[in-house]
Protein backbone atom coordinates (compact mmCIF):
# COMPACT_ATOMS: atom_id res chain seq x y z
CA UNK A 1 0.00 0.00 0.00
CA UNK A 2 1.53 3.60 -0.90
CA UNK A 3 1.40 6.56 0.82
CA UNK A 4 -1.87 8.60 0.98
CA UNK A 5 0.21 11.82 0.99
CA UNK A 6 2.37 10.38 -1.98
CA UNK A 7 -1.14 9.47 -4.10
CA UNK A 8 -2.93 12.83 -3.13
CA UNK A 9 -0.34 14.61 -4.34
CA UNK A 10 1.17 12.92 -7.47
CA UNK A 11 -1.72 10.81 -8.61
CA UNK A 12 -0.80 11.15 -12.38
CA UNK A 13 2.35 8.92 -11.08
CA UNK A 14 0.42 6.75 -9.59
CA UNK A 15 -1.95 6.10 -12.56
CA UNK A 16 1.29 6.08 -15.09
CA UNK A 17 2.66 3.33 -12.30
CA UNK A 18 -0.88 1.70 -12.96
CA UNK A 19 -0.29 1.69 -16.40
CA UNK A 20 3.38 0.47 -16.85
CA UNK A 21 1.56 -2.84 -14.80
CA UNK A 22 -1.22 -3.20 -17.03
CA UNK A 23 -3.72 -2.85 -14.54
CA UNK A 24 -5.61 0.17 -16.45
CA UNK A 25 -8.62 -0.81 -15.15
CA UNK A 26 -7.76 0.03 -11.67
CA UNK A 27 -6.87 4.25 -12.95
CA UNK A 28 -10.92 4.98 -11.82
CA UNK A 29 -9.63 3.90 -7.80
CA UNK A 30 -6.69 6.74 -7.77
CA UNK A 31 -9.80 9.67 -8.49
CA UNK A 32 -11.87 7.89 -6.58
CA UNK A 33 -9.23 7.72 -3.67
CA UNK A 34 -8.78 11.51 -4.39
CA UNK A 35 -12.76 12.31 -3.68
CA UNK A 36 -13.14 10.03 -0.34
CA UNK A 37 -10.22 11.36 0.90
CA UNK A 38 -11.18 15.00 0.45
CA UNK A 39 -14.94 13.88 1.97
CA UNK A 40 -13.04 12.20 4.60
CA UNK A 41 -10.61 15.20 5.86
CA UNK A 42 -13.89 17.76 5.33
CA UNK A 43 -15.86 15.58 7.81
CA UNK A 44 -13.08 15.26 10.05
CA UNK A 45 -12.39 19.03 9.88
CA UNK A 46 -15.78 20.15 10.24
CA UNK A 47 -16.07 17.40 13.46
CA UNK A 48 -12.53 18.35 15.03
CA UNK A 49 -14.17 22.16 14.27
CA UNK A 50 -17.16 21.07 16.26
CA UNK A 51 -15.73 19.48 19.37
CA UNK A 52 -13.64 22.70 20.26
CA UNK A 53 -16.93 24.63 19.49
CA UNK A 54 -18.86 22.48 22.31
CA UNK A 55 -16.09 22.15 24.91
CA UNK A 56 -15.68 25.92 24.39
CA UNK A 57 -19.54 27.07 25.13
CA UNK A 58 -20.19 23.93 27.49
CA UNK A 59 -17.90 25.60 30.37
CA UNK A 60 -20.63 28.75 30.00
CA UNK A 61 -23.73 27.09 30.86
CA UNK A 62 -22.47 26.83 34.53
CA UNK A 63 -21.58 30.42 34.62
CA UNK A 64 -24.99 31.03 32.72
CA UNK A 65 -26.73 28.84 35.59
CA UNK A 66 -24.38 30.44 38.55
CA UNK A 67 -25.62 33.91 37.01
CA UNK A 68 -28.95 33.24 37.07
CA UNK A 69 -29.68 33.75 33.34
CA UNK A 70 -31.09 30.70 32.57
CA UNK A 71 -33.02 31.53 29.70
CA UNK A 72 -29.82 31.95 28.05
CA UNK A 73 -28.04 28.86 29.08
CA UNK A 74 -30.74 26.93 27.84
CA UNK A 75 -30.02 28.63 24.30
CA UNK A 76 -26.57 27.29 24.93
CA UNK A 77 -27.24 23.93 25.98
CA UNK A 78 -29.86 23.87 22.71
CA UNK A 79 -26.88 24.96 20.86
CA UNK A 80 -24.50 22.08 22.36
CA UNK A 81 -27.55 19.29 21.56
CA UNK A 82 -27.47 21.25 17.93
CA UNK A 83 -23.64 20.68 17.63
CA UNK A 84 -24.20 16.85 19.56
CA UNK A 85 -26.68 15.68 17.07
CA UNK A 86 -24.12 17.22 13.94
CA UNK A 87 -21.42 15.11 15.43
CA UNK A 88 -23.42 12.19 15.58
CA UNK A 89 -23.65 12.22 11.62
CA UNK A 90 -19.96 13.20 10.77
CA UNK A 91 -18.29 10.44 13.15
CA UNK A 92 -20.12 7.88 11.51
CA UNK A 93 -18.61 9.68 7.85
CA UNK A 94 -15.14 9.67 9.17
CA UNK A 95 -14.98 5.63 9.93
CA UNK A 96 -16.87 4.87 6.66
CA UNK A 97 -15.03 7.58 4.63
CA UNK A 98 -11.79 6.39 6.15
CA UNK A 99 -12.77 2.95 5.67
CA UNK A 100 -13.40 3.23 2.61
CA UNK A 101 -10.16 4.87 1.22
CA UNK A 102 -7.97 2.20 2.94
CA UNK A 103 -9.89 -0.69 1.31
CA UNK A 104 -9.39 0.83 -2.41
CA UNK A 105 -6.01 1.63 -1.43
CA UNK A 106 -5.03 -1.88 -0.68
CA UNK A 107 -6.12 -2.52 -4.57
CA UNK A 108 -3.58 0.35 -5.80
CA UNK A 109 -0.35 -1.30 -6.66
CA UNK A 110 3.40 -0.15 -5.09
CA UNK A 111 5.14 1.82 -7.23
CA UNK A 112 8.21 -0.21 -9.21
CA UNK A 113 11.86 0.58 -8.76
CA UNK A 114 12.77 2.86 -12.20
CA UNK A 115 14.76 -0.17 -12.67
CA UNK A 116 12.15 -2.74 -13.38
CA UNK A 117 11.54 -3.51 -17.43
CA UNK A 118 8.24 -2.86 -18.89
CA UNK A 119 6.02 -6.03 -19.49
CA UNK A 120 3.01 -7.07 -19.66
CA UNK A 121 3.44 -10.61 -18.21
CA UNK A 122 6.49 -13.08 -17.35
CA UNK A 123 7.54 -13.54 -20.75
CA UNK A 124 9.21 -9.92 -21.11
CA UNK A 125 11.60 -11.68 -17.73
CA UNK A 126 14.77 -10.44 -18.43
CA UNK A 127 17.97 -12.72 -17.87
CA UNK A 128 20.49 -10.80 -15.93
CA UNK A 129 23.49 -13.48 -15.06
CA UNK A 130 24.15 -16.90 -15.19
CA UNK A 131 25.85 -19.09 -12.85
CA UNK A 132 27.72 -22.26 -13.71
CA UNK A 133 27.94 -23.80 -17.20
CA UNK A 134 24.86 -25.50 -18.28
CA UNK A 135 25.60 -29.27 -19.19
CA UNK A 136 23.46 -31.58 -21.51
CA UNK A 137 24.93 -35.57 -20.97
CA UNK A 138 25.36 -37.70 -23.47
CA UNK A 139 23.26 -39.81 -21.64
CA UNK A 140 18.95 -39.52 -21.73
CA UNK A 141 18.01 -37.53 -17.83
CA UNK A 142 14.56 -39.25 -16.99
CA UNK A 143 11.68 -37.36 -15.88
CA UNK A 144 12.23 -36.36 -12.11
CA UNK A 145 9.64 -38.77 -10.45
CA UNK A 146 11.24 -41.68 -12.07
CA UNK A 147 14.66 -41.00 -10.94
CA UNK A 148 12.98 -40.99 -7.91
CA UNK A 149 11.27 -44.46 -8.32
CA UNK A 150 14.31 -45.74 -8.85
CA UNK A 151 15.56 -45.21 -4.95
CA UNK A 152 11.89 -46.35 -4.34
CA UNK A 153 11.78 -42.81 -2.89
CA UNK A 154 8.19 -41.43 -4.03
CA UNK A 155 4.80 -42.88 -3.65
CA UNK A 156 2.38 -40.28 -5.83
CA UNK A 157 -0.33 -43.28 -6.26
CA UNK A 158 -0.71 -43.28 -2.18
CA UNK A 159 -0.88 -39.80 -1.70
CA UNK A 160 -3.47 -39.02 -4.55
CA UNK A 161 -5.60 -41.67 -1.89
CA UNK A 162 -5.06 -40.13 1.35
CA UNK A 163 -4.79 -36.56 -0.09
CA UNK A 164 -5.28 -36.30 -4.04
CA UNK A 165 -3.90 -34.65 -6.37
CA UNK A 166 -0.60 -32.01 -5.63
CA UNK A 167 0.57 -34.37 -2.61
CA UNK A 168 3.36 -36.97 -2.29
CA UNK A 169 5.14 -39.42 -0.14
CA UNK A 170 9.07 -39.03 -0.14
CA UNK A 171 10.41 -42.05 1.36
CA UNK A 172 13.81 -43.60 2.18
CA UNK A 173 17.02 -42.14 -0.04
CA UNK A 174 15.03 -39.35 -1.20
CA UNK A 175 13.14 -38.01 1.42
CA UNK A 176 16.86 -38.34 3.72
CA UNK A 177 18.26 -36.19 0.66
CA UNK A 178 14.45 -33.46 1.08
CA UNK A 179 15.65 -32.89 4.95
CA UNK A 180 19.14 -32.56 4.34
CA UNK A 181 18.89 -29.90 2.03
CA UNK A 182 16.60 -27.87 4.50
CA UNK A 183 19.06 -28.50 7.09
CA UNK A 184 21.91 -27.22 5.07
CA UNK A 185 20.44 -24.66 4.14
CA UNK A 186 19.45 -23.75 7.65
CA UNK A 187 23.04 -23.99 8.62
CA UNK A 188 24.28 -21.93 5.61
CA UNK A 189 21.67 -18.74 6.11
CA UNK A 190 23.04 -19.03 9.86
CA UNK A 191 26.21 -18.61 9.00
CA UNK A 192 25.45 -15.29 6.79
CA UNK A 193 24.23 -14.02 10.23
CA UNK A 194 20.81 -14.91 9.75
CA UNK A 195 18.83 -15.86 12.97
CA UNK A 196 16.85 -19.37 12.90
CA UNK A 197 13.17 -19.23 13.49
CA UNK A 198 10.26 -21.66 13.27
CA UNK A 199 7.04 -19.70 12.93
CA UNK A 200 3.14 -20.64 13.39
CA UNK A 201 1.93 -22.56 10.21
CA UNK A 202 -1.15 -20.46 10.49
CA UNK A 203 -1.89 -16.96 10.71
CA UNK A 204 -5.00 -14.21 10.94
CA UNK A 205 -6.76 -12.70 8.28
CA UNK A 206 -5.21 -9.24 9.05
CA UNK A 207 -1.64 -10.58 8.83
CA UNK A 208 -2.99 -12.39 5.55
CA UNK A 209 -3.66 -8.81 3.95
CA UNK A 210 -1.24 -7.07 5.21
CA UNK A 211 1.62 -9.28 3.50
CA UNK A 212 -0.03 -9.65 0.16
CA UNK A 213 -2.69 -8.67 -2.65
CA UNK A 214 -6.27 -10.04 -2.83
CA UNK A 215 -5.79 -11.61 -5.84
CA UNK A 216 -2.48 -13.53 -4.32
CA UNK A 217 -4.77 -13.91 -1.51
CA UNK A 218 -7.83 -15.65 -3.29
CA UNK A 219 -5.30 -17.67 -5.35
CA UNK A 220 -3.35 -19.08 -3.13
CA UNK A 221 -4.49 -19.49 0.59
CA UNK A 222 -6.14 -22.14 2.48
CA UNK A 223 -9.01 -20.85 5.09
CA UNK A 224 -9.40 -22.85 8.21
CA UNK A 225 -13.27 -23.37 8.48
CA UNK A 226 -15.20 -21.63 10.84
CA UNK A 227 -11.65 -19.72 12.48
CA UNK A 228 -10.09 -16.29 11.64
CA UNK A 229 -7.05 -18.60 10.63
CA UNK A 230 -5.02 -19.39 7.26
CA UNK A 231 -2.70 -21.43 6.26
CA UNK A 232 0.82 -20.09 4.98
CA UNK A 233 1.33 -20.55 1.76
CA UNK A 234 5.19 -19.12 3.09
CA UNK A 235 6.84 -18.56 5.61
CA UNK A 236 7.50 -15.10 4.92
CA UNK A 237 3.34 -14.30 5.57
CA UNK A 238 4.11 -15.45 9.58
CA UNK A 239 7.65 -13.68 9.69
CA UNK A 240 6.99 -10.40 8.59
CA UNK A 241 3.35 -10.70 10.51
CA UNK A 242 5.82 -11.25 13.65
CA UNK A 243 6.48 -7.42 13.32
CA UNK A 244 3.23 -6.36 13.28
CA UNK A 245 2.05 -3.00 15.21
CA UNK A 246 5.63 -2.66 16.78
CA UNK A 247 7.64 0.49 16.95
CA UNK A 248 11.76 -0.77 16.54
CA UNK A 249 14.63 0.82 17.83
CA UNK A 250 16.68 1.80 14.22
CA UNK A 251 20.18 0.65 16.39
CA UNK A 252 18.31 -2.55 16.31
CA UNK A 253 17.73 -2.75 12.36
CA UNK A 254 18.18 -4.82 10.30
CA UNK A 255 16.27 -7.72 11.68
CA UNK A 256 17.46 -10.60 9.33
CA UNK A 257 15.74 -13.88 10.08
CA UNK A 258 15.74 -17.55 8.26
CA UNK A 259 12.94 -19.65 8.63
CA UNK A 260 11.67 -23.15 7.71
CA UNK A 261 8.37 -24.40 7.47
CA UNK A 262 5.55 -26.20 5.50
CA UNK A 263 3.68 -24.00 2.64
CA UNK A 264 0.48 -24.69 1.68
CA UNK A 265 -1.13 -23.13 -1.81
CA UNK A 266 -4.41 -24.02 -3.55
CA UNK A 267 -3.44 -22.86 -6.86
CA UNK A 268 -1.85 -25.77 -8.96
CA UNK A 269 -0.75 -22.72 -12.06
CA UNK A 270 0.06 -23.64 -15.23
CA UNK A 271 -1.02 -27.27 -16.82
CA UNK A 272 1.26 -29.28 -19.08
CA UNK A 273 4.13 -31.80 -18.76
CA UNK A 274 6.21 -30.20 -16.17
CA UNK A 275 3.36 -29.99 -13.61
CA UNK A 276 3.55 -33.63 -13.39
CA UNK A 277 5.47 -34.80 -10.03
CA UNK A 278 6.46 -32.65 -7.65
CA UNK A 279 6.90 -29.32 -9.71
CA UNK A 280 3.58 -28.20 -8.47
CA UNK A 281 1.80 -29.11 -5.56
CA UNK A 282 -0.59 -27.96 -2.39
CA UNK A 283 2.31 -29.07 0.16
CA UNK A 284 5.49 -28.13 0.45
CA UNK A 285 8.58 -27.42 2.78
CA UNK A 286 10.96 -24.20 2.40
CA UNK A 287 13.92 -22.36 3.89
CA UNK A 288 12.77 -18.80 3.33
CA UNK A 289 14.78 -15.55 4.55
CA UNK A 290 13.09 -12.11 5.39
CA UNK A 291 14.87 -8.79 6.01
CA UNK A 292 12.87 -5.77 7.95
CA UNK A 293 15.27 -2.64 7.45
CA UNK A 294 15.44 0.81 7.24
CA UNK A 295 14.54 2.45 3.88
CA UNK A 296 18.20 3.34 2.08
CA UNK A 297 19.68 -0.51 3.10
CA UNK A 298 17.02 -2.03 1.43
CA UNK A 299 18.50 -1.84 -2.25
CA UNK A 300 21.51 -3.37 -0.68
CA UNK A 301 20.19 -6.27 1.14
CA UNK A 302 17.82 -7.17 -2.18
CA UNK A 303 21.27 -7.67 -3.77
CA UNK A 304 22.98 -9.45 -0.98
CA UNK A 305 19.77 -12.05 -0.84
CA UNK A 306 19.67 -13.20 -4.16
CA UNK A 307 22.94 -13.63 -4.61
CA UNK A 308 22.89 -15.93 -1.38
CA UNK A 309 21.01 -18.15 -3.12
CA UNK A 310 22.86 -18.29 -6.11
CA UNK A 311 25.80 -19.03 -3.69
CA UNK A 312 23.82 -22.23 -2.24
CA UNK A 313 22.73 -23.64 -5.50
CA UNK A 314 25.92 -23.47 -7.10
CA UNK A 315 27.80 -25.10 -3.74
CA UNK A 316 25.62 -28.04 -4.52
CA UNK A 317 26.84 -27.72 -8.17
CA UNK A 318 23.50 -26.85 -9.78
CA UNK A 319 23.93 -24.40 -12.65
CA UNK A 320 21.56 -21.10 -11.89
CA UNK A 321 20.56 -18.00 -13.39
CA UNK A 322 18.95 -14.96 -12.65
CA UNK A 323 16.26 -13.08 -13.99
CA UNK A 324 14.68 -9.31 -13.69
CA UNK A 325 10.93 -9.51 -13.35
CA UNK A 326 9.05 -7.52 -15.44
CA UNK A 327 6.09 -4.89 -14.60
CA UNK A 328 3.75 -7.16 -15.39
CA UNK A 329 5.13 -10.06 -13.47
CA UNK A 330 5.57 -8.35 -9.46
CA UNK A 331 2.36 -8.81 -7.55
CA UNK A 332 1.18 -5.82 -6.52
CA UNK A 333 3.18 -4.82 -3.06
CA UNK A 334 6.64 -5.73 -5.13
CA UNK A 335 8.84 -2.91 -5.62
CA UNK A 336 11.35 -4.93 -7.38
CA UNK A 337 12.07 -8.76 -7.98
CA UNK A 338 14.13 -11.40 -9.68
CA UNK A 339 13.45 -15.07 -10.23
CA UNK A 340 16.51 -17.66 -9.18
CA UNK A 341 16.31 -20.46 -12.18
CA UNK A 342 18.12 -23.94 -11.89
CA UNK A 343 19.56 -25.80 -14.89
CA UNK A 344 17.21 -28.49 -16.32
CA UNK A 345 19.95 -30.50 -18.43
CA UNK A 346 16.47 -32.98 -19.00
CA UNK A 347 14.25 -29.85 -20.79
CA UNK A 348 17.50 -28.12 -21.39
CA UNK A 349 15.95 -25.20 -20.14
CA UNK A 350 15.72 -22.81 -16.71
CA UNK A 351 13.07 -23.11 -14.41
CA UNK A 352 12.36 -21.33 -11.21
CA UNK A 353 13.33 -22.39 -7.98
CA UNK A 354 13.27 -19.42 -5.90
CA UNK A 355 12.07 -15.27 -6.13
CA UNK A 356 13.81 -12.03 -4.49
CA UNK A 357 11.67 -9.42 -3.63
CA UNK A 358 12.07 -5.66 -2.02
CA UNK A 359 8.39 -4.47 -1.16
CA UNK A 360 9.48 -1.18 0.20
CA UNK A 361 7.86 0.00 2.55
CA UNK A 362 3.99 -1.30 1.25
CA UNK A 363 3.98 -4.45 3.90
CA UNK A 364 5.24 -2.05 7.01
CA UNK A 365 2.47 0.46 5.87
CA UNK A 366 0.12 -2.44 6.28
CA UNK A 367 0.96 -4.06 9.25
CA UNK A 368 2.01 -0.93 11.33
CA UNK A 369 5.68 -1.88 11.37
CA UNK A 370 7.48 1.20 12.47
CA UNK A 371 11.56 2.35 13.51
CA UNK A 372 12.42 5.00 15.48
CA UNK A 373 15.05 6.97 14.78
CA UNK A 374 17.97 8.75 17.04
CA UNK A 375 15.99 11.92 16.52
CA UNK A 376 12.54 10.18 17.74
CA UNK A 377 10.68 10.21 14.32
CA UNK A 378 9.03 7.48 13.27
CA UNK A 379 8.69 6.12 9.84
CA UNK A 380 7.98 2.66 8.11
CA UNK A 381 10.22 -0.33 7.78
CA UNK A 382 11.31 -1.60 4.17
CA UNK A 383 10.70 -5.50 4.29
CA UNK A 384 12.21 -8.08 1.89
CA UNK A 385 11.91 -11.71 1.08
CA UNK A 386 13.70 -14.29 -0.44
CA UNK A 387 13.73 -18.05 -0.97
CA UNK A 388 17.06 -20.14 0.15
CA UNK A 389 15.85 -23.34 -1.08
CA UNK A 390 12.20 -25.03 -1.91
CA UNK A 391 13.29 -28.55 -1.95
CA UNK A 392 10.69 -30.12 -4.30
CA UNK A 393 12.33 -27.94 -7.11
CA UNK A 394 15.67 -27.84 -5.63
CA UNK A 395 15.22 -31.95 -5.42
CA UNK A 396 14.57 -32.08 -9.23
CA UNK A 397 17.10 -29.44 -9.98
CA UNK A 398 19.60 -31.74 -7.25
CA UNK A 399 18.74 -34.99 -8.76
CA UNK A 400 19.08 -33.46 -12.86
CA UNK A 401 22.53 -32.08 -12.38
CA UNK A 402 23.92 -34.69 -10.08
CA UNK A 403 23.00 -38.02 -12.25
CA UNK A 404 25.13 -40.21 -13.46
CA UNK A 405 24.77 -42.78 -16.56
CA UNK A 406 24.31 -45.59 -14.12
CA UNK A 407 21.65 -43.76 -12.27
CA UNK A 408 23.81 -43.01 -8.84
CA UNK A 409 23.53 -39.66 -7.74
CA UNK A 410 26.39 -37.55 -6.60
CA UNK A 411 26.50 -35.95 -2.96
CA UNK A 412 28.29 -33.27 -3.11
CA UNK A 413 30.79 -32.09 -0.40
CA UNK A 414 28.57 -29.45 1.36
CA UNK A 415 25.44 -32.02 1.67
CA UNK A 416 27.95 -34.79 2.41
CA UNK A 417 27.67 -33.96 6.26
CA UNK A 418 23.80 -33.79 6.23
CA UNK A 419 23.53 -37.27 4.82
CA UNK A 420 25.87 -39.13 7.21
CA UNK A 421 28.89 -38.58 4.71
CA UNK A 422 27.35 -40.86 2.12
CA UNK A 423 29.26 -39.73 -0.97
CA UNK A 424 26.71 -40.97 -3.87
CA UNK A 425 23.14 -42.60 -3.52
CA UNK A 426 22.79 -45.70 -5.70
CA UNK A 427 19.59 -46.66 -7.27
CA UNK A 428 17.94 -49.64 -6.15
CA UNK A 429 16.16 -50.74 -9.89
Amino acid sequence: MIDLKFLRENPELVKENIKKKFQDHKLPLVDEVIELDAKARAAQQEADDLRAKKNQISKEIGKLMAQGKKEEAEAVKKEVADISARLAELEPLETEYSAKVTEIMMKIPNIIDPSVPIGKDDSFNQEIEKFGEPVVPDFEIPYHTDIMERFDGIDLDAAGKVAGNGFYYLMGDIARLHSAMTAYARDFMIGKGFTYCIPPFMIRSNVVTGVMSFEEMDAMMYKIEGEDLYLIGTSEHSMIGKFIDTINDEEKLPYTLTSYSPCFRKEKGAHGIEERGVYRIHQFEKQEMIVVCKPEESKDWYEKMWQYTVELFRSLDVPVRTLECCSGDLADLKVKSCDVEAWSPRQKKYFEVGSCSNLGDAQARRLKIRVKGADGQKYFAHTLNNTVVAPPRMLIAFLENNLNADGSVNIPKALQPYMGGTEKLVPKH
